[in-house]
């Protein structure tokens, strides 16, 4: 099954005039992502390992299932914290995955969760939930005007949240009470994404619709600087959706983001002006690991790049078409989950597959997270969050 959450579209009112041009529109952009249905139906075999794999299955957890809506784990000091949209909240030992706590929002989940500062943080289709990271404890609730679709990130007392309209929001960290908005006029057709922000020093980096990307500051929302990842192009408004719908990643001065029909782009961190630019399209987005930018291609395809100039060091084709997730980075291996449950690993030297571990057989979600420097966390939409460890 097609990922329902990827395909939907956030179409202004004068695109809604007939149920059967939405339901063409969202045909043409799922097989813009993920490739045409008959590559869709026929995914890259997987071929047979040259080696035993230098993976693990560290330990696994059961969290919760999510059926449209994307979840990734939080971690803060030694604890995991995991959601799921049917409104189940865990706390888990990062050591051993042991079921410290859990909860029940009291209603269905549509984004996060985010920790810091004491918080656990999640989102629902109009609000921000706080809770108590020692004891579960609900804290506070913050309505939006809209939906929050991706992880709340908290900084120096704010609470940095993204909602389905695109709106950025400040929230006091203490009561809820909202401190700050930034808003902008978004394209007549986008692409529906769980992207969030991405904090660093006081600033929050944040993709939109149309290429753009924004560093605001976390204290009052003011904008630091704005950057062009990607120019809509083409004549039809399929043609020119060029939406930054993942991460933008942060590495000592440099900051990366990649959009879909787009680019990826090398960004200097001060002042956000683009040191350089691929032209490679991509849905789930990046991650850099010293000199190499690992990078999963709209299509399923890998990457790994040259930091400082965006060359290409290796492609690795063996995971097209199987909804591919950002990948991870643990030592010289790069770790990407697909839509059947497996983990891959990926050399650093030359891409070639170096080892793979089975989850529940349900698809990985998005956005694998780094446990620490030898192990990496994969939620499933069957609710299952796994520890997978490199030797």
């Amino acid at each position: 099954m097609r990922y329902l959450f990827i395909s939907l579209l956030i179409l202004s009112v004068s695109l809604l005039t007939g149920c059967g041009q939405i339901l063409e529109l969202k045909d043409d952009v799922s097989e813009k992502i993920f490739g045409s249905d008959r590559e869709e139906d026929n995914p890259t075999p997987l071929q047979d390992l040259k080696q035993a794999g230098d993976a693990k299955l560290l330990w696994s957890a059961t969290v919760g299932e999510s059926e449209i809506y994307e979840f990734s784990p939080a971690i803060d000091g030694k604890y995991i914290y995991a959601a799921s949209e049917t409104g189940e909240l865990t706390k888990l030992d990062a050591a051993t995955g042991k079921q410290e706590w859990r909860v029940s929002a009291g209603e269905s989940l549509s984004g996060g969760v985010g920790a810091g500062e004491g918080l656990v943080l999640t989102g629902t289709k109009g609000a921000v939930l706080a809770f108590d990271q020692a004891t579960g404890k609900p804290l506070w609730k913050s309505r939006l005007a809209g939906e929050v679709l991706s992880a709340p990130r908290v900084d120096g007392g704010v609470v940095v949240v993204r909602s389905g309209d695109s709106r950025i929001y400040g929230i006091n960290v203490a009561d809820g009470k909202r401190k700050w908005v930034y808003e902008r006029t978004t394209p007549t057709l986008s692409l529906r994404s769980s992207a969030g922000v991405t904090i660093a020093d006081g600033a929050a980096l944040v993709g939109f619709s149309g290429g753009k990307l924004v560093a605001l500051r976390v204290a009052d929302g003011k904008i630091i600087w704005e950057a062009t990842v990607a120019q809509p192009k083409g004549a039809t408004e399929i043609e020119r959706i060029a939406d930054i719908t993942s991460l933008p990643v942060v590495d000592g001065r440099f900051v990366y983001a990649a959009a879909f029909q787009g680019r990826v782009v090398g960004i200097e961190r001060s002042t956000g002006k683009v040191l350089w630019n691929r032209d490679i399209s991509s849905y789930y987005g990046l991650t850099v690991d010293g000199s190499v930018l690992y990078l999963t291609q709209s299509n399923g395809a890998t990457y790994a790049l040259d930091y400082s100039t965006g060359k290409t060091y290796w492609r690795q084709g063996g995971l097209q078409y199987r909804k591919t997730t950002a990948p991870v980075s643990l030592g010289r291996t790069a770790l990407f989950g697909d839509f059947e449950g497996w983990v891959h690993l990926l050399s650093r030297d030359d891409g070639d597959f170096v080892g793979r571990v089975k989850t529940d057989g349900s698809a990985v979600m998005p956005q694998p997270v780094v446990l620490n420097d030898t192990t990496a966390l994969f939620q499933t939409r069957a609710g299952g969050l796994y520890a997978v460890s490199i030797k």
